[in-house]
């Protein structure tokens, strides 16, 4: 598969781009790579469209440049695509979620809510379908390869020389292989699981072949900062819902791949989990890629998980073996702040609350995050 066939020029409002764009209102204006580099982007997962959405006033007034959906952007939970479409347009009609996407491109991945079913992958009948569904939602243009391709896998690269941002959204459903159900017997305070145990077959996939070849590829971009999304959890891999932890040989594959690609710059969102949390695999880790890789949750952009936060609930003991700080359970979204003025540029990972508060931090130099 050669590099030309994945890497079209994009027209979006912002920036020259390599790869594919997604068409929203108020974008098609072609722009130079001598534009101001992309430099705030805000990300967030799980938004029940038929509840009211107050968090896009405060995300609208961080000035994002981008905002990033990781999936559950609305809950579909339907193999009928008039219903998806219904619900779509629900989303669309929020007076929030307007105001974002007259202010900044607004790209997606989807996860199992959006995709049609509830914890579904290669095994749901009307993927196809509702792929084409998304990408309507979307705005994507008739002749962009998400139309053909099979998964709505994505990147684009932003902003000049020396201050690019590479976007890579990884397509985590359309072709991923099937859960497996077990219990795991813990002690007393050794913390909850939820009910999926890994997933130890040699032929079970998460991303499937074509898009293991496809973001080989993109990690071969030249770009100074990457983000690669993903709609569920990568690092945390104890607590038996839905993680890359279900297939370990797939996320040992991904962590390979990131180390033999030698490309720097990489942080990692993902959502899903109706909780955030701050994550890092360590350089020292034996999975590590070379440099210390860190993941920030954000879900859920209106509908925080009511297992902790039910009266009485001091707290949820659910084991992260790679988290920095503390879970939040409210309502959320994400942010990645780039400042391009430092003489080393700094990146901060950051989760806010419903009115824009940071509540938790990774602050990096980009010299910390090369191989």
């Amino acid at each position: 598969m050669c590099r030309k066939s994945w890497n079209l020029q994009g027209i979006c409002r912002s920036v020259v781009i390599v790869g594919c764009c997604f068409i929203g209102p108020a974008f098609g204006q072609a722009e130079s790579a001598d534009d101001a580099p992309l430099s705030r982007i805000s990300f967030g997962s799980c938004a029940k469209q038929d509840q009211p959405q107050p968090i896009w006033e405060a995300i609208v007034a961080g000035q994002p440049e981008l905002f990033v959906f990781l999936g559950d952007n609305i809950y579909g939970d339907s193999p009928d695509m008039d219903v998806l479409r219904g619900k779509y347009s629900l989303l669309n009609e929020q007076p929030g979620f307007k105001k974002l996407r007259q202010a900044c491109p607004v790209v997606a991945t989807w996860d199992d809510h959006d995709y049609g079913k509830d914890d579904a992958g290669a095994e749901f009948t009307m993927r196809r379908e509702s792929q084409q569904v998304f990408l309507d939602f979307l705005g994507v243009e008739k002749h962009d390869p998400r139309r053909t391709q099979e998964g709505v896998y994505w990147s684009k690269t932003y902003g000049p020389v020396g201050k690019r941002v590479q976007v890579i959204l990884l397509d985590a459903r359309y072709f991923r292989g099937p859960l497996k159900k077990g219990f795991d017997a813990r002690e007393p305070g050794d913390g909850y699981r939820g009910k999926y145990v890994p997933n130890t077959d040699d032929d079970a996939t998460v991303l499937g072949s074509v898009q293991w070849a496809w973001l080989a590829e993109q990690l071969q971009i030249p770009a100074e900062v990457r983000v690669i999304g993903s709609s569920y959890q990568v690092l945390s891999n104890l607590h038996g819902w839905e993680m890359w932890g279900n297939f370990p040989k797939e996320r040992e594959r991904l962590f390979r791949l990131l180390r033999d690609s030698h490309a720097g710059g990489i942080v990692m969102i993902s959502g899903d989990r109706h909780l955030s949390e701050l994550a890092t695999l360590p350089k020292s880790d034996p999975l590590g890629i070379g440099y210390p890789l860190h993941e920030a949750t954000s879900s859920s952009l209106n509908a925080p998980s009511g297992n902790f936060t039910k009266a009485g609930v001091r707290f949820a003991n659910e084991i992260n073996p790679y988290r920095t700080g503390l879970t939040f359970f409210d309502v959320n979204y994400g942010n990645i702040l780039i400042d391009w003025t430092a003489a080393d540029p700094i990146i901060r990972l950051q989760v806010c609350d419903e009115k824009g508060a940071v509540v938790l931090q990774q602050r990096n130099l980009l010299s910390e995050l090369q191989p």
